[in-house]
């Protein structure tokens, strides 16, 4: 019985490695693609805590863009293409529906809100037709500055020359109104502490406070009620509700330059 035991130790301590440890012990062999995959993730993680940590410290103001429609040079499909677009503004990705058989003339109508991050004056869009069976092809795109007078509170609608297979600026063009409304001051930098040291008497010793000063309120937009809204849908009945209501906020409540600024759209 000893002697079995005394066997199955020396066994044990043979299989014990004595010396220096080889230099991939405990060491997990990780590939290319997933230290990729961990940076792009830990790029994805940073990326969201600045734009969304902090009540948006890194944001100025917010952009609304509304795609409104395009007219396109020529049909890549083999049948009517079924346009949709990407716009990119910083890092951040925002895609209209697609508009079905839309062809060389798509209709989207869409307002996207975004946060305008400082630093960034350029706005990316790109139109693709989507396929079913194969990958989506890129057929337009253009890059362009935002207008100093949108960045300035004014809303603004264009026609952006598109770029493509045809050449640069040949392809088509696309439709946008665009408009902004920058945050207050204390939204993205809060005020200057004050320090204040009260009096007191005996030589006590005083702890200065910091005091912040409150913030300004901010002018609310009235809202539309929805007689006007009514009123203003059977005017422009080609144009969505929710794109009215943008324009409407974008003109800060200012029923005229909302009716004019609509008019534009519908030209």
């Amino acid at each position: 019985m000893a002697s079995a035991l005394t066997d199955k130790v020396q066994q044990r301590r043979s299989r014990v490695l004595l010396g220096p440890l080889p230099e991939d012990f405990l060491r997990v062999n990780v590939s290319v693609q997933q230290q990729q995959e961990a940076a792009d993730r830990q790029t994805a993680i940073a990326l969201h805590h600045q734009l969304t940590g902090g009540h948006y410290t890194n944001a100025v103001g917010r952009l609304s863009i509304t795609v409104a429609q395009a007219k396109l040079a020529k049909n890549y499909g083999m049948t009517r293409m079924d346009p949709y677009a990407r716009i990119r503004v910083g890092h951040c990705v925002y895609e209209t529906h697609t508009d079905p058989n839309g062809g060389k003339n798509p209709r989207w109508n869409k307002v996207i809100h975004c946060l305008l991050p400082h630093g960034i004056n350029t706005i990316t869009l790109e139109i693709f037709d989507e396929r079913s069976f194969t990958m989506d092809e890129l057929i337009a795109w253009t890059q362009f500055q935002i207008p100093q007078q949108v960045l300035a509170g004014e809303t603004h609608e264009d026609w952006y020359p598109l770029n493509g297979k045809q050449g640069e600026g040949v392809e088509g063009m696309v439709n946008l109104v665009l408009s902004y409304l920058g945050f207050p001051h204390y939204k993205y930098q809060p005020p200057a502490p004050v320090m204040v040291v009260p009096s007191v008497g005996g030589g006590s010793a005083v702890t200065p406070l910091k005091v912040f000063t409150a913030p300004p309120s901010e002018v609310a937009v009235p809202a539309l009620s929805e007689s006007e809204l009514k009123q203003i849908e059977e005017m422009f009945p080609n144009i969505d509700k929710e794109v009215i209501k943008t324009v409407y906020e974008a003109n800060r409540g200012n029923k005229d330059g909302t009716i004019n600024s609509l008019l534009q759209m519908a030209e």
